[in-house]
């Protein structure tokens, strides 16, 4: 029997999906999560064979959660299941661990089949998504560039980011300054949400 774990901030879906799995004969649902933080107790306390886990979450989205339990459950396999799945997700999420990576409007018994599959060492990407991935352009910030441009929150203050990322205010406008030139920006906020739309964040 493969133990499964459902992380979703979707009453409605995630309660779908467990009723869907409970169908099939080798799948058992051993928890439920509505977040992602809530996501990675649950799975330390309830030790699932797979968890699968919605891209959006509040408290630590899927990537989050698909990071910390390579780290702290490894034998748990992630798949990733999201509504809005874009190519540039696809890399993040395996380079989170993610062992699987499904869109929402993939057909019914596609869920289940993936689970096997993960369970068994194996992984799944959406040919789809997969295809398109392979087009996407490198990022053209540099790893410092892209953590200052990070911790760039809409709200924080140069001295803030400064503080967090242990660099002088001086470093960190230069920082920002060149990631809103390099992509072409109008602005700081504009630059996070190119990266972001990128996966590049």
């Amino acid at each position: 029997m493969i133990r499964v774990l459902l992380a979703d901030d979707e009453e409605l879906i995630r309660t779908a999906l467990a009723a869907l799995l409970e169908l099939e004969e080798d799948l058992t649902v051993v928890a439920q999560a509505a977040d992602g933080a809530t996501a990675v107790a649950a799975a330390l306390a309830h030790r699932p064979d797979v968890a699968v886990v919605d891209l959006a979450m509040p408290r630590q989205d899927g990537f989050g959660v698909a990071a910390e339990l390579s780290r702290v459950l490894p034998d748990c396999a992630v798949v990733i299941l999201t509504g809005q799945g874009r190519p540039p997700h696809l890399a993040h999420a395996l380079s989170a661990g993610a062992r699987g990576f499904l869109p929402k409007g993939a057909p019914g018994g596609a869920l289940a089949d993936v689970i096997r599959r993960v369970h068994t060492g194996g992984r799944y990407v959406d040919p789809a998504l997969a295809a398109d991935a392979l087009t996407i352009p490198p990022c053209p910030l540099t790893p410092r560039e892209l953590e200052t441009l990070r911790l760039a929150e809409e709200d924080a203050s140069v001295t803030a980011i400064a503080r967090r990322a242990r660099l002088s205010p001086g470093t960190v406008r230069n920082y920002l300054a060149i990631a809103v030139q390099k992509l072409g920006a109008d602005s700081r906020a504009e630059a996070r949400r190119i990266a972001r739309d990128n996966g590049w964040l």
